[in-house]
């Protein structure tokens, strides 16, 4: 056991591996309790999407592939939040109409750049264990400025998350607050590619704020336990990986989702077996009611 849990360290990109996927998951696990509390998903995956073709217009113009995903993320959000101004579009259409549009102009223009597949794959699928020291730190200087930012915006957060309309007549601006959101998920998107990759990206932005929906009622709550979720699918999916020798990405994804199964059966409140525990001691204290109900 001592073997199995100090042998990765002795290896320095083992180390990198280990301090990225920790940020990265304790990074979307805030960000994604936002976005799991709005109910807008949907947005995770279009921006995870709409990274792809920045990256590829990066590459064809021999640029940093991560900031071409970032400028394109952004676009993308941006896009979103004014089109969704509109009331007579829902906020679910216009993200599908940019994600299905996003990802038709990455295949476009990757389709145009010859002996591309290789050196985009690490973005499609992670390449966790290859970062180096200048790609830590400016993950960690990333993570450190997004957890600042939805600090200082949580509370207007929350207001807009809960009812836009009331948050309006309070006077919060409600049009920014979106875009700083969308930029904030873009950004949590793009630090996290090299630990899982564009195709995986968003399990570790909805799947731990999921787990901790299901595990609490409180807000304040639910953004210690899903950036603590995500931590723990990260180091344990690394631990596997290392000493299976199977992708990292593809478990840290697989963990965070037992994860969110564990939870979504054993729940103390929210889990299947938790409410039928509920149920039961419902019938007991009033077993009239279960007689009158036909139970």
């Amino acid at each position: 056991m001592t073997e199995f849990l100090t042998g990765p360290w002795e290896h320095l990109f083992m180390q990198r591996a280990f301090l990225v996927a920790l940020m990265s998951g304790v990074v979307c696990g805030v960000i994604g309790s936002h976005v799991v509390l709005r109910g807008m998903a949907f947005i995770g995956d279009a921006v995870a999407h709409s990274v792809f073709p920045g990256v590829a217009i990066a590459f064809v113009f021999q640029v940093n592939l991560a900031l071409g995903g970032a400028i394109a993320g952004l676009v993308t959000a941006l896009s979103v939040a004014v089109f969704a101004q509109n009331k007579r579009l829902k906020e679910d259409t216009v993200i599908g109409v940019f994600f299905a549009a996003a990802f038709g102009l990455g295949i476009v223009i990757l389709s145009s750049a010859p002996g591309y597949s290789g050196s985009l794959e690490s973005f499609l699928f992670g390449q966790i264990l290859g970062i180096s020291d200048s790609d830590t730190r400016t993950v960690a200087i990333t993570t450190a400025v997004l957890l600042v930012a939805a600090a200082l915006l949580h509370k207007e957060l929350v207001t807009v998350s809960l009812d836009r309309e009331t948050a309006r007549a309070a006077g919060l601006p409600v049009f920014w607050l979106d875009i700083a959101l969308y930029a904030m998920v873009t950004i949590a998107i793009v630090v996290s590619l090299q630990a899982v990759g564009n195709i995986l990206v968003l399990a570790l932005l909805i799947t731990p704020a999921a787990c901790a929906r299901l595990l609490t009622d409180r807000l304040g709550v639910m953004l210690v336990l899903a950036p603590a979720t995500g931590a723990l699918a990260c180091v344990i999916g690394l631990y596997l990986s290392y000493w299976l020798n199977l992708a990292a990405g593809g478990l840290i994804v697989l963990v965070a989702t037992a994860l969110f199964l564990v939870c979504w059966l054993f729940a103390p409140r929210h889990g299947l077996f938790g409410k039928v525990r509920a149920a039961r001691r419902t019938r007991h204290a009033n077993p009239a009611a279960a007689v009158t109900t036909g139970r």
